[in-house]
C-alpha cells in the first residue's frame, strides 16, 4: 500500500521551476560509452571515465540546470565507476545542478526497498534529486520508492513511454477496459499526485519520449513532470518535443546527450553546443 507522505523539504518541482527559469528545461545527458571516451582520447578506463566527469562537470556548471547520468555507462568500470558516479552526483550537485540518475530500476518487495535506499533519501550512497524506474512488476509495487521519493522531495520518473521503437508492443497493449498499458500507467500516476500532492505538481513523473508522437496521451492529468528522452541521435527534434507536450510544456524535461557530447572534449564548444539548445528549448517550451 502506499500511503501519503508530508514533504520535508522544497520539492523536485519546485527545484525544476528555479533552474528551468534561469537556465532553460534542457537535460543534460551523460553517457560515457566506450566509443565517446576513445572519441575524446581519454582512453576507456576508470581514469578515463573520471577525467570524462571533470569536464563534463565543469561544461555543465553554469550552462543547464539538470544533467542525467545514465548509470550503466559507469556500472560497466566496476566499483570505480560507481565511485566515479557517486562523486559525480555530489560535485553536479554543490554546482547547483538538478541530478536524474537514469537507472530504471523496478523490482518488488525488499528489493525494490534496496534500490530505493540506495538513490533516494536521506543517507542514500548515490542518492539522486530524479530517479527513473520501469513499472512493468507494477507501480502498486514501487511503495518504498514513492515514499522515499515523496519525503525527501525527490521525483521517481516512471517509463511510459520509451523513445525506441520496440517498446511500442508493450506500452500500446490494450486491457480488458480498452485502455493502453500507458494510458492506465499515467492514470494511475495521476492519482497517486493527486493523493500526495494535491493541486500541486507531485513527486511521480513519467518518461515519455517524443520520437512517438501519435496517439496522444492526457498529460495535464497525471499532474506531473516529464523527462523527454531521445533528442538528437535517436531522432526526436526540439519540435517533436513541443508538439508532444503543447499542452503542459513548463512541465517537461528534454533530454539530449551524444548529440551534445559530440563537441568534447573541449569545454567551450561542449558550453556552445549545449547552450544553444538550452536556448532553443527555452524558447519553443514557455509556459502558456
Amino acid at each position: 500500500m502506499i500511503s501519503q507522505n508530508v514533504n520535508m523539504t522544497e520539492t523536485f518541482a519546485t527545484r525544476f521551476t528555479a533552474v528551468r527559469s534561469k537556465f532553460g528545461p534542457l537535460v543534460w545527458g551523460l553517457d560515457p560509452s566506450r566509443s565517446l571516451l576513445d572519441a575524446w582520447r581519454l582512453g576507456d578506463t576508470s581514469d578515463g571515465l573520471d577525467r570524462f566527469a571533470d569536464i563534463v562537470l565543469e561544461a555543465a556548471s553554469g550552462t543547464v540546470g539538470l544533467v542525467k547520468p545514465q548509470s550503466a555507462f559507469y556500472e560497466r568500470h566496476g566499483w570505480r565507476g560507481i565511485r566515479t558516479l557517486q562523486r559525480l552526483i555530489g560535485d553536479a550537485q554543490s554546482a547547483g545542478l538538478l541530478v536524474i540518475v537514469d537507472a530504471k530500476r523496478g523490482d518488488f518487495g525488499n528489493t525494490n526497498d534496496a534500490y530505493a535506499e540506495a538513490y533516494l533519501g536521506a543517507g542514500a550512497p548515490l542518492g539522486a534529486d530524479a530517479l527513473t524506474v520501469h513499472p512493468y512488476l507494477g507501480l502498486g509495487a514501487m511503495g518504498t520508492f514513492v515514499s522515499r521519493a515523496d519525503e525527501a522531495g525527490s521525483c521517481l520518473l516512471v517509463v511510459i513511454r520509451s523513445s525506441n521503437p520496440e517498446g511500442r508492443m508493450v506500452q500500446s497493449a490494450t486491457d480488458q477496459a480498452g485502455r493502453t498499458v500507458e494510458e492506465a500507467l499515467l492514470a494511475e500516476i495521476g492519482d497517486l499526485n493527486v493523493r500526495l500532492a494535491p493541486g500541486e505538481i507531485g513527486p511521480i513523473g513519467a518518461v515519455i519520449g517524443p520520437t512517438h508522437t501519435h496517439p496522444a496521451l492526457n498529460l495535464v492529468a497525471a499532474q506531473g513532470l516529464f523527462l523527454a528522452p531521445g533528442v538528437g541521435m535517436q531522432g526526436a527534434t526540439a519540435g517533436d518535443v513541443a508538439e508532444v507536450f503543447a499542452a503542459c510544456p513548463e512541465r517537461v524535461m528534454p533530454s539530449a546527450s551524444r548529440s551534445l557530447l559530440v563537441d568534447g572534449p573541449d569545454v567551450s564548444r561542449l558550453r556552445d553546443t549545449a547552450g544553444r539548445l538550452a536556448g532553443e528549448f527555452r524558447e519553443l517550451l514557455r509556459a502558456p
